[in-house]
């Protein structure tokens, strides 16, 4: 199964790390966070991943363009029959990593209907470049499979953004809970899907995650794959601090990979 990667959005949130680059390629740990996340489906054997570009695009193509020499020693032979010799290897070997222009204005679904042409087996994965998890790929895959419908979401209990106060008679506080989850399931941006979601995809402006998904659970074509573990989407300053600092301490939940 193919992995698509939505690396097209403008990062508005994120303003003061992109401003002169796009989302997927702000750094956590020194690598772009879009390594991390290819990282993680790779340890789960899916190795073969499609980037739907979009603002700062060349940014990703000059990044992978460049993978080779700034991951290995090398040497170089110059003039009319120049040369480079890598020498070593790093754990990205076999990576196939398919760069595709989706435009600079699109929409997600637009974006995800653009790639078709790229998606040669009868169902695959989606993600976006900004966010990572714990999540076991490789059952969220055999758990679609098994259920036979169009789209399966994997989700998660959302974490208040607030603390949380549980008051008593005169206001005394009983309880106080810092950024607890709350009832529900929220989409943690993981999916696994069929070729016939393409059907439910529009233009340029379609949002994938307003009609389509609508449209998928109304048919009756949605699963959720419930995943009770770590998943932390980058929108703010704040948050790539967090994650930077996850990753120093050696606590970082999404590193599944040796």
């Amino acid at each position: 199964m193919k992995v698509v990667i939505l690396c097209g959005g403008l990062g508005t949130r994120l303003r003061e790390e992109t401003e002169f680059r796009p989302k997927p390629m702000v750094e956590v740990g020194g690598r772009p966070i879009l390594w991390h996340i290819m990282k993680s489906y790779a340890h789960f054997g899916f190795r073969d991943f499609v980037l739907c570009l979009g603002y700062r695009g060349n940014a990703i193509k000059d990044y992978f363009l460049n993978y080779e020499a700034m991951n290995n020693d090398f040497s170089i032979c110059l003039g009319q029959k120049s040369q480079i010799r890598y020498h070593g290897v790093h754990g990205e070997q076999g990576f196939s990593v398919t760069l595709a222009d989706t435009g600079a204005e699109c929409m997600t679904g637009g974006r995800i209907r653009k790639i078709r042409k790229y998606i040669d087996t009868p169902s695959f994965l989606l993600t976006y470049g900004d966010g990572v998890c714990d999540v076991d790929i490789r059952r969220l895959a055999e758990f679609h499979q098994s259920h036979g419908r169009i789209a399966t979401v994997t989700t998660v209990p959302p974490i208040s953004r607030f603390g949380m106060i549980e008051l008593g008679d005169e206001s005394r506080v009983h309880r106080f809970t810092e950024k607890p989850r709350t009832d529900g399931w929220m989409s943690a941006g993981f999916f696994a899907l069929n070729q016939e979601v393409f059907d439910y995809l529009g233009g340029d402006d379609c949002v994938f995650e307003r009609d389509p998904l609508e449209r998928l659970a109304a048919d009756g074509q949605l699963m959720a794959y419930r995943h009770d573990g770590f998943f932390y989407a980058m929108d703010t300053y704040r948050e790539y601090q967090h994650l930077n600092n996850l990753w120093s301490a050696g606590a970082a939940p999404w590193k599944v990979w040796a």
